[in-house]
């Protein structure tokens, strides 16, 4: 078998769910330590963060992921146990086999490729392994960042290995990520009986005209070629006493931006907010931020990762932003160029989540290559 995919059938064999890590980082570390890797631990309450290094100098080349998996779901509905890795059909099922933990392994391998290829390599690799990514996301890469800024370590190339691709592996490349703005919304009226509507305030009638205007908004439609406009969506709205007879006395919406590089929090809560005044609505929101938008134009990293793909799958990667919130959100903050590339990504978080095991040498190849073109040059 390929050694990845045999350090990933004993990552999917820990249940990792998040927040938990289930002794994942600790096998990295039985993997990184005897190459010369030096291994910090950062636990932040139930979190483990895995900070490992190889090399003092620059370029410093980061790879960056989760062990973390989200839960399982019915159990009865898995043709095999989650947590207990299986081949079948040419594939490789368990939890976490698409999100992330081949592409764990696939770092961890390629590291050791790399250095055992004995090629000088003129820089640095470094892991980033959290296991808070798919929770609250408050303890994990957030908090290692803030280290490694205040210190001074600041990386030149990232890698985040959540599964990118569509159809195929190599066909996709996530070059950036839209931010994310929610908010709570509570439109205030007056409680009355259902046939005196004169002596209420129907919040549901109050909010109709501006609810028509906030859906038909264009937000930003900017000249930036890689991401598609700002978008409003509302993801929950309730209202009313349970009694058909009265008219209620507010009415609550939740709703979420997912917003480009062209937007900023702060325009897009004065917009939504001005809307609101100006339709004279007695209302309060309560606005929660849990992401900034990040973007990598084409550069050396996407030119290297694209070269890589190419003469291991024979694709050209297409550069995309879509999806939701990642890692790279709180990287982009200190490292000027962060791509995510990893496997398929129809399986994830799904019953019977599973990965190609075709997939499985070509990562790994992909991730050693990337690592000797951008550090033996």
């Amino acid at each position: 078998m390929h050694p990845t995919l045999l350090l990933t059938q004993e990552l999917i064999a820990r249940q990792s769910i998040t927040p938990e890590d289930a002794g994942c980082q600790q096998r990295l570390i039985e993997h990184l330590e005897p190459l010369g890797f030096v291994c910090e631990w950062h636990p932040h309450g139930r979190v483990s963060n895995l900070w490992a290094r190889w090399g003092s100098s620059s370029p410093l080349l980061v790879f960056a992921g989760h062990t973390d998996v989200v839960p399982t779901g019915p159990l009865d509905q898995w043709h095999s146990p989650p947590f207990t890795p299986t081949i079948r059909d040419g594939k490789l099922y368990g939890r976490g086999a698409a999100d992330m933990k081949t592409s764990i392994a696939a770092f961890a391998v390629a590291a050791k490729q790399a250095l055992e290829s004995k090629k000088p390599l003129k820089g640095s690799i470094a892991l980033l392994i959290t296991s808070d990514e798919e929770g609250s996301a408050v303890d994990g890469t957030v908090k290692v960042v803030s280290t490694l800024k205040a210190r001074g370590e600041i990386p030149d190339f990232c890698i985040v290995g959540e599964p990118s691709c569509a159809n195929q592996l190599g066909d996709t490349l996530k070059n950036g990520r839209r931010g994310s703005l929610s908010g709570k919304l509570i439109i205030q009226g007056v409680q009355g009986h259902i046939a005196y509507p004169d002596l209420a305030k129907n919040p549901i009638h109050l909010i109709a005209p501006a609810l028509t205007e906030l859906v038909n908004t264009v937000w930003d439609q900017g000249p930036n070629p890689y991401f598609p406009p700002t978008s409003w969506q509302i993801s929950n709205i309730h209202a009313g006493t349970g009694a058909n007879n009265v008219i209620p006395a507010e009415l609550a919406i939740d709703f979420n931006f997912r917003f480009s590089t062209e937007s900023t929090p702060e325009g897009l809560q004065a917009r939504f907010e001005d809307l609101l005044k100006r339709h004279k609505l007695n209302y309060s929101v309560e606005w929660n931020l849990s992401g900034m938008p990040f973007l990598t134009p084409k550069g050396r990293l996407s030119e290297v990762l694209a070269k890589a793909i190419f003469d291991h799958t024979g694709l050209a990667p297409q550069l995309s932003t879509t999806g939701g919130t990642s890692d790279g959100r709180f990287i982009a903050q200190i490292c000027p160029q962060v791509i995510e590339f990893g496997p398929p990504n129809a399986s994830i978080h799904k019953i019977n989540e599973h990965i190609e095991l075709a997939c499985i040498e070509p990562l790994t190849n992909i991730y050693r290559t990337v690592i000797l073109d951008l550090l033996t040059q």
